[in-house]
């Protein structure tokens, strides 16, 4: 791999993103498992040096890329001082060539929403809002263990959309015991705050969450896999009605608002991290690299004061892994995978990739579709995505440089 100061060499031409982790939450939601602590305190100077140390570090190893996003994630990164946030982003011209249309997300949550912080953080060169509203119904918030009410939610949606021309929120849905009508009637009340794009998730129970132990005791039950299809259905009905196109499966959009970040993660593009817990994916002197920092707050601090990075793993990808990754992440999206990108990119095809028969009976089922330019699922076959996926990849066959 090459050293923090040797040049990337132009490895990637279409430009890279950069990922910013604050780990800090004001609490712990029951349904999350995002790399998210509590604390007390924190030492927002410690914090700060350490960021501005690791940003150095992962941009002189990039330096001279066009770097097309940034995107604050966490935790809750609305809680960073915005005095941090504006020191970050007046530093990125120091490695890499801006893009003139240089998206820099934040993400937030309507209980640390102030006027005054977005006027800040917008001045800090914030361009773009997250915010994690979750529902807009109080009985929902409660289950799901939010701080703030659904007043709350709504004046935070009213100040966003005050100061951003381009914003977005999340909902939660296919909740117990929610049925058609009280969704139809929540997303049709959360569009008419909506300002271009929206991020529609069904229920997750993940591994180590607190409601991974309330769901396995008894204490609720999720809609059926009928009903959460029905529920799906309805909400890309719903949207596509008011002009959003569902670009990708949670993901929901009016032309010209997509996410511009998340859509290098969905492209396979390339991205450098900073923070706790943070993963990114970056190509140097022609070699492909997963980066994964160390995820504890405490730790991930201390590695960057000894070595000036917090990266627990920085490991080369075989070709086997990013056609894997690739598959996994493009299908995602509604236009699936472009095949000539896909063949510029890994040096061969699709078609010389994947078992014919198996495409073949996925197609003649409804879930599979190309056309000249792109592979991609289609509506119904996205309803049992992680299935098909599965399929595909248990046989993928020996990557082999044809065309």
């Amino acid at each position: 791999m090459k050293t923090e100061n040797s040049p990337a060499d132009g490895d990637n031409e279409n430009g890279i993103g950069l990922y910013i982790h604050w780990p800090f939450c004001q609490s712990k939601c029951p349904y999350c498992d995002f790399n998210s602590h509590v604390r007390r305190s924190i030492d927002e100077q410690a914090w700060e040096d350490a960021l501005l140390q690791e940003l150095a570090y992962v941009g002189r190893q990039t330096k001279g890329q066009r770097l097309t996003s940034v995107f604050f994630g966490g935790g809750t990164p609305s809680l960073m001082p915005a005095q941090t946030v504006q020191k970050l982003l007046e530093t990125l011209g120091n490695y890499w060539d801006l893009d003139t249309d240089l998206e820099v997300t934040l993400e937030g949550n309507p209980n640390s929403v102030e006027l005054s912080k977005y006027k800040d953080f917008k001045a800090a060169g914030i361009n773009r809002v997250s915010v994690g509203i979750q529902s807009l119904r109080q009985d929902s918030l409660t289950f799901l263990g939010r701080l703030h009410n659904a007043i709350e939610a709504k004046r935070a949606l009213e100040i966003t959309s005050t100061l951003f021309d381009r914003s977005s929120f999340d909902l939660i849905y296919a909740l117990p015991g929610q049925n058609s009508a009280d969704w139809q009637q929540e997303l049709e009340e959360a569009l008419d705050f909506a300002q271009g794009h929206l991020s529609l998730y069904q229920l997750i129970i993940e591994p180590g969450t607190a409601f991974h132990t309330y769901y396995r005791r008894g204490d609720f039950q999720l809609p059926s896999e009928e009903k959460s299809a029905e529920l799906y259905e309805l909400t890309r009905d719903i949207v596509g009605l008011h002009g959003y196109e569902t670009y990708e499966v949670s993901n929901y959009a009016k032309q010209g608002h997509q996410c511009r970040h998340n859509m290098l993660y969905w492209t396979y593009k390339d991205y450098v991290c900073i923070g706790p817990g943070a993963h990114g994916r970056v190509s140097l002197g022609g070699q492909k690299y997963a980066v994964k920092n160390y995820k504890a707050p405490e730790t991930w601090l201390k590695k960057v004061k000894e070595h000036g990075h917090g990266q627990e793993i920085s490991e080369a990808l075989t070709t086997e892994d990013q056609l894997i990754e690739h598959l996994l992440m493009g299908l995602r999206l509604k236009t699936g995978i472009h095949k000539e990108s896909f063949h510029k990119m890994h040096g061969m095809s699709l078609k010389a990739l994947l078992d014919p028969k198996k495409i073949s009976f996925l197609k003649g089922l409804g879930f599979l579709e190309e056309n000249d330019t792109n592979f991609y699922v289609t509506p119904a076959g996205l309803l049992r995505l992680n299935t098909i996926t599965s399929e595909l990849v248990t046989t993928l066959k020996s990557p082999s440089r044809s065309v």
